[in-house]
């Protein structure tokens, strides 16, 4: 079987989440890479030195410049008659080409699997991950989305795949690219870090949030996030949500602040190494999933415990 793997990159370097699909896709067959954008030569060649890549696939191309779904898809499923899958990593931008690739194929989306059970068969989590579907299809052709946390990361190096030209349709005249407000931070990517210190809507205003959280997480040399709370009272912009309907993090430690553990944020950090919970309210759910629990007044314990570190 072979499998093109979607490369998920900023114009300069293959993201994280490229590394986890590279890894489920490993377990299909054979693997190959495409690799679309504008001038990004150099992230061919990163990519081609990924192990396990059997081949990197390039379409350099003034409409592939910012990944927009409706020409990429096309791109995609053109060279779908040579793969028998197509791997994405369950990022905003895969979500939004897989599903244009599946509807092209008219095949059923396999989404957010977290493991390869066999050639036809995945385990996908539902009811916000508190239950585990295992799902077998009978397409012919596969598109599957990736949880990039469920998966361990290929090695960047050690590979040496070829690396190939492709064309495609290009500009499908369907939308057009306007422009990118990126918040810019110091601070490692929620879901590159290796600690992450969110904060929920205990924290009272988005002062209070800055004051609290900022200092702490500059000790640990953490990422920031939140809870949806947080985010939709204004303490935290929305790339800081962790959730089922934010990011989805594993980092080594997750230290919740003022969280009380709705089932929709633990979606998305429950598989963290160690939890740390922090909340006055005991019998808070967090603590259910807690490694370490504090309970006590956030207002007196993190600058403590911010100040002892």
């Amino acid at each position: 079987m072979k499998t093109l793997v979607w490369v998920e990159h900023d114009g300069q370097s293959v993201k994280d989440a490229t590394l986890s699909a590279v890894t489920a896709a490993a377990k299909l067959g054979e693997v190959h890479l495409l690799v679309a954008g504008q001038g990004v030569s150099g992230v061919a060649d990163a990519a081609a030195k990924i192990a396990g890549v059997g081949k990197v696939h390039v379409a350099d191309d003034a409409a592939y410049a910012h990944a927009l779904a409706e020409n990429v898809a096309p791109l995609v499923t053109g060279l779908m008659d040579s793969h028998d899958a197509f791997v994405a990593p369950a990022t905003t931008t895969g979500k939004n080409i897989a599903p244009r690739v599946a509807a092209l194929l008219d095949v059923m989306q396999l989404s957010d699997i977290l493991s390869v059970e066999g050639p036809d068969t995945f385990t996908r989590p539902i009811y916000a991950g508190n239950a585990i579907a295992t799902v077998k299809t009978a397409d012919g052709k596969l598109v599957i989305t990736v949880r990039g946390t469920a998966f361990e990361k290929a090695a960047a190096e050690g590979g040496s795949a070829t690396v190939e030209a492709v064309t495609g349709a290009g500009d499908a005249g369907l939308s057009s690219f306007v422009g990118a407000e990126i918040a810019e931070s110091a601070r490692p990517e929620l879901t590159s870090a290796k600690v992450i210190v969110s904060g929920g809507r205990a924290l009272g205003s988005s002062e209070q949030f800055h004051e609290l959280i900022e200092p702490l997480a500059d000790k640990l040399g953490a990422g920031i996030g939140a809870s949806r709370a947080a985010v939709d009272a204004g303490y935290a912009p929305n790339d800081y949500q962790v959730g089922q309907t934010g990011k989805i993090v594993a980092p080594e430690v997750y230290v919740a602040v003022g969280i009380s553990g709705a089932i929709q944020h633990l979606a998305g950090m429950k598989d963290s190494k160690v939890i740390v919970a922090i909340n006055k309210d005991e019998d808070a759910p967090i603590f259910q999933v807690a490694d370490l629990g504090l309970v006590g007044d956030l207002f007196k314990v993190l600058p403590e415990l911010t100040e002892k570190l």
